[in-house]
């Protein structure tokens, strides 16, 4: 693979990675769960490293992470700092420093599922992306937290 190429890939990686965090903040659940492959996987972490959701399959990514903020909330994501690695003209792998923050209406109440009317938390989406039929797709994504603040 020659240096053209590598770096068309490259960049073909961080706008899907920059969709992602667009369809995110829109609310698109359905148009975020198709950037992953019909099988695609989904895992956040707790800050100390344990699983806090599995989500496999575009429905369940769909319908899970729509949730996930509660009715009425604004959602803000910023994807920094990138290392991808292409390891073919079909496989890729990235790691990407972010933040979010996850603002519900003042009247929203708290629960087990929803802990918080305002969340702000860092880390870093570690992710395996796939070419098929000519587009890239993100096979596996697992984000990590170094840090995660609630408020009540």
């Amino acid at each position: 693979m020659d240096t053209v190429e590598r770096l068309s890939i490259t960049e073909d990686i961080r706008r899907l990675m920059a969709r992602y965090v667009r369809y995110a903040d829109q609310q698109r659940w359905q148009d975020l769960a198709h950037l992953f492959t019909p099988g695609g996987t989904f895992t956040p972490l707790k800050p100390d490293g344990s699983v806090w959701l599995r989500m496999v399959g575009r429905d369940e990514i769909a319908a899970t992470v729509g949730a996930g903020g509660g009715r009425g909330a604004t959602l803000v994501h910023h994807l920094f700092s990138d290392e991808i690695d292409v390891d073919s003209a079909e496989a890729a792998r990235g790691v990407f420093a972010m933040e979010d923050i996850v603002t519900r209406p003042a009247d929203a109440e708290t629960s087990d599922e929803i802990p918080f009317r305002r969340m702000h938390g860092f880390g870093h989406y570690h992710a395996r992306f796939v070419r098929a039929d000519g587009s890239w797709y993100i096979a596996e994504l697992r984000q990590t937290r170094t840090r995660l603040d609630f408020t009540r």
